[in-house]
């Protein structure tokens, strides 16, 4: 994988949830799904490049990680966790766990500014709760 800059591992954790998250309202196959998703949301080399890198390590790692993150959580059932919620904790997961040599705090404040673009005040800091919890495993 090429150098990336932080903006474009950024922008590549965006795409990631944001194709994962589209992909809970579909019956597509996440595989099948990837290139047209691609063609509506055209990114750089190197963006496309990372995204593909987490969304390929996330789809093929679901079930662990979501059992991981269903875990983690306090007071919450599972179903109450929301999709873009969901996903991004899956992402910070994975970069905690499998990937590109992220810190665990680094993934875990990106998560959070994803989470906070898209979501509320509130859910980054239940994501912020989810991740301190799992980067002490």
């Amino acid at each position: 994988m090429n150098p990336i800059s932080p903006k474009a591992r950024r922008s590549a954790r965006e795409r990631a949830m944001q194709f994962m998250f589209g992909l809970e309202f579909t019956a597509y196959p996440w595989k099948e799904a990837l290139e047209p998703f691609w063609e509506v949301n055209p990114s750089r080399p190197n963006v496309r490049e990372y995204a593909d890198s987490l969304i390929v390590g996330v789809m093929e790692r679901r079930v662990e990680l979501d059992a991981e993150i269903d875990g983690a959580l306090d007071r919450w059932t599972p179903d109450r966790v929301g999709r873009i919620e969901r996903n991004v904790l899956r992402v910070a997961l994975f970069e905690m766990r499998h990937g590109n040599g992220v810190p665990p705090n680094v993934a875990i404040n990106e998560a959070l500014e994803v989470v906070k673009k898209y979501t509320t005040d509130e859910s980054a800091a239940f994501v912020n709760a989810v991740l301190d919890r799992l980067k002490e495993k």
